[in-house]
């Protein structure tokens, strides 16, 4: 279920919201009763929104509840015998990847294994059916399919279990308070990544507030003009652009497809976790951000630091920091960076595009901190720094967007190949997509961010919010009345 759809903007939202308010007003014998009450509520519509999908999933997603939820059990149980204690650590953490690995990775290991099997035609014919991720259908094996956001659930559930094992969380002896942690439907498809210990205390205590619920409102309302009128529109562009030979794109239409989907991206994605804080905010939890104008950033571990906050944040603290982070020299620090991000290319997704995309940003990652991170703080024209990020950032989504990597090269190729487009440019071109376009590279920071800090000073004075208000209105309105007339609709990162 979309939080663009129809069904989820009229029915399910709407009456999660009653519901749940209603057992705000209703009278219990105690806080606590209550408190059960809205989480086996929130709990039922989580678990009824993601079985929307296909019961298949959600028994997969249950699977994953009662393996993580025994393991923090066993890991708190074993706590005084330290064997048995990272024994269950490792067991869990195996099970989760293993899950992840099976679901997610099973039919590339197939497209692997059958281009193996042409090594007697010579290893050029085996890299090249490998990596144009095309098997050749010798072992006749069934297509798996990839279920929704199980990449998200996974790394929250296992984010549990280990701070859990560190001591940084306690033990969640409620199963079904445990299950709505994994499960609540605003984060659960596409994130943020929640980390236990930001929510623990409201799932035992929230109130909602108004001032709380006008914010939350506030937020999707935005998020779903993010998606719906700049990424939707864009979207339409972008697959069409891709369609297409990439030897005939030309350098102008390669361009406009990379700027196209960078935007589109961002705002899908950014504009998702908008609307999951929201609709978090509406219900009484506060979810941490998910991004921070990274397309405005002056560098590339900036860039970082802004760009999918909770994957980055995970990866941080689950693997970097274990492996050693910047704490044994030079050479372990840039080796730490290359798993790192090698890893996630691979979580997000099954293609050698994704892996590659990963390596390369770890490229850049290790330049900055050997010399060129120098280069860029004493770069006295900013704005410099600022087309270095969106340049390598366009270059990496032509990577991550393509279906192969030799697809990929061609329309990096087109990029610099300063040829014509011809007659095919305009008929990607409309005054709706060059508005588009003009918006969507507006709101990336440019104007937000040096406006922040004056906007936080006058935002609560009443021409403000009256401003405000009818802005939500008008983006809520226009974004329906586009939904309603069957405007292109995917989410990016449902795939993950």
């Amino acid at each position: 279920m979309l939080f663009s759809s129809m069904t989820f903007l009229w029915l399910f939202l709407p009456l999660v919201i009653i519901v749940n308010f209603l057992l705000s007003l209703a009278k219990f014998q105690s806080e606590s009763t209550r408190i059960r009450f809205k989480n086996a509520f929130l709990l039922f519509a989580s678990l009824f929104f993601y079985a929307w999908g296909g019961i298949y999933y959600l028994l997969i997603m249950l699977s994953s509840i009662v393996i993580n939820y025994i393991g923090g059990f066993l890991i708190n149980r074993f706590s005084n015998d330290k064997k048995r204690e990272k024994l269950s650590l490792a067991v869990v953490v195996i099970l989760n990847l293993g899950m992840l690995f099976f679901f997610k990775y099973f039919n590339m290991l197939g497209v692997v294994i059958e281009s193996l099997m042409l090594i007697p035609k010579g290893l050029s014919a085996v890299f090249e059916q490998m990596l144009s991720m095309k098997g050749t259908g010798a072992l006749g094996l069934p297509y798996i399919v990839l279920p929704i956001g199980i990449s998200f659930f996974t790394f929250q559930a296992m984010s549990y279990v280990i701070d859990v094992y560190r001591g940084n969380a306690r033990l969640q002896k409620n199963i079904f308070d445990f299950a709505l942690y994994v499960s609540l439907f605003p984060q659960l498809i596409a994130g943020p990544i929640v980390r236990y210990s930001d929510v623990e205390l409201e799932l035992g205590s929230r109130k909602e507030t108004i001032d709380l619920f006008l914010e939350g409102q506030k937020r999707f309302c935005y998020g779903l003009g993010k998606k719906v009128l700049i990424s939707n529109t864009l979207a339409e562009v972008v697959d069409g652009i891709w369609k297409l030979e990439p030897s005939s794109l030309g350098t102008p239409l390669a361009w406009l497809g990379v700027i196209s989907y960078t935007l589109q991206i961002y705002y899908d994605f950014s504009g998702y976790s908008d609307m999951a804080i929201g609709i978090g905010k509406m219900l009484g939890f506060h979810f941490k951000e998910n991004f921070d104008y990274p397309l405005t950033s002056m560098s590339i571990g900036e860039f970082w630091r802004r760009w999918h906050i909770s994957l980055s944040t995970w990866f941080k603290e689950y693997v970097y920091i274990p492996l050693g982070g910047n704490r044994k020299g030079a050479a372990r620090t840039y080796l730490n960076l290359f798993i790192v991000f090698l890893l996630t290319g691979i979580w997000h997704g099954a293609n050698f595009t994704f892996l590659i995309w990963g390596l390369y940003y770890a490229v850049f990652q290790i330049l900055e901190r050997l010399f060129l991170k120098k280069w860029l703080d004493k770069n006295p024209i900013k704005p410099l720094n600022v087309i270095y990020v969106l340049l390598v950032t366009f270059i990496g989504l032509a990577i991550f967007r393509s279906e192969n990597i030799f697809k990929a090269f061609e329309i990096i190729g087109q990029l610099f190949s300063f040829t014509p487009s011809g007659v095919k440019f305009f008929s990607h071109i409309s005054m709706k997509v060059i508005i588009t376009l003009i918006a969507g590279i507006l709101f990336t920071g440019i104007l937000q961010r040096p406006l922040k800090k004056k906007h936080e000073e006058i935002k609560y004075k009443l021409p403000v919010l009256a401003v405000d208000y009818a802005i939500q209105f008008a983006i809520l309105i226009v974004a329906i009345l586009m939904l309603v007339s069957g405007t292109y609709n995917p989410f990016i990162y449902f795939q993950f």
